[in-house]
């Protein structure tokens, strides 16, 4: 059975090169993002019949961000060099994959609430390699949120 070009792109998964990531509202270019998890701590209930499963606390939400480390761009370093004595600037991220035939409209955005940066990692350095220098900052959030355009 033939599908017309507009059912399979409507039913084709969202390829995920095609991203715009913005940290507490400023447009910033990444390489990579993972641990964009939303789940559940499970509790084991038992009881004198057996035990039971059901949903806890909501896990922690650990974000990472990588980049490449680019020429006078440090606000990364900045953000994290700001912690003084548990004073931190929270920031909301937001994260988006864009349809690459249109103008870029976001089809599906994971919203990251207060997040907080708790470690900044250099690139590995290696004398016979010619590849591009990547930082990595990790970030603690509250909560993540989908949603669909």
């Amino acid at each position: 059975m033939a599908e017309s070009i507009d059912d399979l792109k409507s039913n084709y998964p969202i390829p995920v090169y095609r991203f715009r990531v913005s940290v507490g509202g400023e447009s910033m270019a990444f390489s990579e993002v993972s641990g964009l998890d939303i789940g559940n701590d499970p509790i084991t209930y038992k009881d004198g019949l057996g035990k039971k499963q059901m949903p806890g606390q909501e896990t922690d939400v650990n974000i990472t961000l990588k980049r490449g480390l680019v020429r006078k761009q440090s606000q990364l370093y900045e953000w994290i060099n700001s912690i003084n004595l548990n004073l931190v600037e929270k920031r909301d991220i937001t994260v988006s994959l864009v349809d690459p035939e249109t103008d870029g409209g976001a089809l599906v955005t994971w919203t990251v609430g207060n997040a907080f940066p708790k470690k900044l990692t250099a690139p590995s350095f290696n004398g016979g390699s010619n590849e591009a220098s990547i930082e990595q900052l990790e970030l603690v959030a509250d909560k993540v949120t989908i949603s669909f355009a």
